[in-house]
């Protein structure tokens, strides 16, 4: 499931289909995964992974805070352009 998930929601992300969505799906992944395999912060290494899932998941949100770009399949149709009056 977790390769489902990882795999498939990246590649959604990288073209950018309803990446608000997904990044959304994605960052809560990042969460649920920090807290639940990474929870031990007394071990180093297991407190850098935290960190890492913690900062995947805020870069997460900045996608869904601001969308994907003109780039993307969901800004296709998007143009900073003002129609022609």
């Amino acid at each position: 499931m977790a390769v489902v998930v990882e795999i498939g929601g990246g590649l959604l992300l990288f073209v950018g289909f309803r990446s608000r969505i997904v990044a959304g799906l994605l960052a809560a992944f990042c969460i649920v995964t920090a807290f639940a395999f990474h929870a031990d912060l007394a071990d180093q290494i297991q407190a850098t992974n935290f960190l890492k899932n913690m900062a995947i998941a805020g870069g997460l949100l900045q996608i869904v805070a601001f969308g994907s770009g003109a780039l993307s399949v969901d800004g296709r149709g998007i143009s900073d352009r003002s129609p022609a009056a």
